[in-house]
């Protein structure tokens, strides 16, 4: 898929279910792989990214099993059990994955390379190297401090204390994942709460983590347990239904199965300040994990100064949040959110330039953005390669003046190849070159 070129529509009707969890599908995996025993996973999202998290784990041993339909059988090999893999491990253009495989990694007994495709090297990776280096851990970078990473075996790692300097469940895992395979105890204390699907994970699969306020700690040299694991719809997928439905008049959809744990509904909390009709059905809990169904009818939405406290929340979200804040009535402050500039391109940035060329009152800041809203006209959009990008301007074609046209969306396979299809049979006015 190259380009998407993306009309108004008339309303969008339906009920259906997105993919499944990018962040929960990748954690499956790992622990998955890391337990003893035999680990059953339905709802696992078949995209690159969390497919990229899979074959590393092959590569070092592990037998996994695809049953088809998101279905997974993972035949554990415990903590000790990977390894070494015949060539450096590619993980594309996955984030989580070099992140939290890093962390992994820096506790094996053997040496291995961790690789990404272009888009990937260019994304900071000091902060897990720095700590991990605290650790005991040796990894090398390029001199930028990006991959590829290699990453030395024959060093024991220690328990460290670690306070970030920034919110990022991406560090926060990549440490309690390295901790396994520490002496002592690993704790790592966050500016601001963000998702816990890894401390959830491990005590599904028996282990130890204490948790106290923006806290999380755990022993070195437990063991992990299989398990059976249901993986939520993914509310960051979700999200573009969310805003798409609010924006389009004579809409009215629900989205069945949607994670909500506390940790992720951000993007539902801001877009409620801004006014949208959003109502939870049949909550319940699956596997430790918040579940719902979610129905989103079309609601004219109100400019608003995003709490400061929500932006981790929903710091995936924001593409196509600042969507929704260019069709709201009156003005949409985001600050606080300045890990937005170094995600799979600059989404303050390329967000704010993109909304600019369609006619928004949009400015960029340090932190975040400033958007006025009012009618959005049709134009040409460059996604920078980034999934989310491409997606949040599909989003804001559905009321557009004219069309707008997306290039380079190929990644959007990255966390939801199926994005188009699915749009288009709720009612989406979208096309594919």
């Amino acid at each position: 898929m190259n380009k998407m070129i993306s009309g108004p529509s008339n309303g969008l009707t339906g009920k259906f279910r997105v993919p499944g969890d990018k962040s929960i599908s990748h954690r499956s995996v790992m622990l998955g792989s890391l337990a003893e025993g035999v680990t059953e996973v339905s709802g696992f999202l078949e995209a690159e990214d969390a497919l990229a998290t899979l074959k590393a784990f092959e590569d070092m041993g592990v037998k996994i099993e695809r049953l088809g339909e998101g279905r997974l059988r993972i035949h554990g090999v415990g903590l000790h059990g990977l390894v070494a893999p015949k060539n450096d491990l590619y993980v594309g253009n996955s984030g989580t994955s070099m992140r939290l495989l890093s962390g992994i990694l820096a506790g094996q007994t053997f040496d291995s390379v961790l690789v990404g495709d272009a888009s990937l090297t260019k994304r900071p990776m000091r902060r897990v190297l720095d700590p991990l280096a605290l650790m005991g851990a040796t990894v090398e970078s390029t001199d930028k401090g990006t991959s590829p990473l290699r990453i030395q075996a024959g060093v024991p790692l220690r328990g460290i204390h670690y306070e970030m300097p920034m919110g990022s469940a991406q560090v926060k895992s990549c440490l309690l994942l390295a901790g396994l395979y520490a002496n002592g105890t690993t704790t790592v204390v966050e500016p601001a709460v963000t998702r816990d699907h890894t401390e959830r994970m491990l005590k599904g699969f028996g282990y130890e983590v204490k948790t106290e306020g923006n806290s999380v700690s755990l022993q070195g040299g437990g063991k992990l347990s299989a398990m059976s694991i249901d993986v939520p719809a993914d509310i960051s997928s979700a999200a573009f239904f969310l805003v798409a439905a609010s924006i389009t008049p004579n809409s009215d959809i629900t989205l069945e199965h949607i994670g909500i744990n506390a940790t992720r509904t951000g993007v539902l909390d801001i877009l409620l300040k801004m006014g949208a009709d959003i109502q939870l059905l049949n909550e319940r809990e699956v596997g430790g994990e918040k579940v719902a169904d979610i129905r989103v009818r079309s609601q004219q939405l109100k400019g608003i100064e995003v709490p400061e406290n929500l932006v981790a929340l929903a710091i995936d979200e924001f593409p196509v949040i600042f969507v929704a804040a260019a069709y709201a009535e009156g003005q949409t402050v985001v600050t606080g959110a300045e890990e937005l500039r170094v995600k799979e391109s600059d989404r303050i940035e390329t967000m704010a330039n993109g909304l600019l060329s369609l006619g928004v009152d949009a400015q960029a800041t340090a932190d975040g953005m400033i958007i006025n809203g009012g009618a959005v006209n049709g134009g040409e959009i460059e996604s920078y390669d980034d999934h989310r990008i491409a997606m949040a301007f599909a989003v804001a074609g559905l009321q557009c003046e004219g069309e707008i046209k997306i290039n380079n969306c190929e990644n959007v396979a990255t966390s939801f190849p199926d994005f188009v299809e699915l749009a288009s049979t709720c009612g989406f006015n979208i096309e594919v070159i």
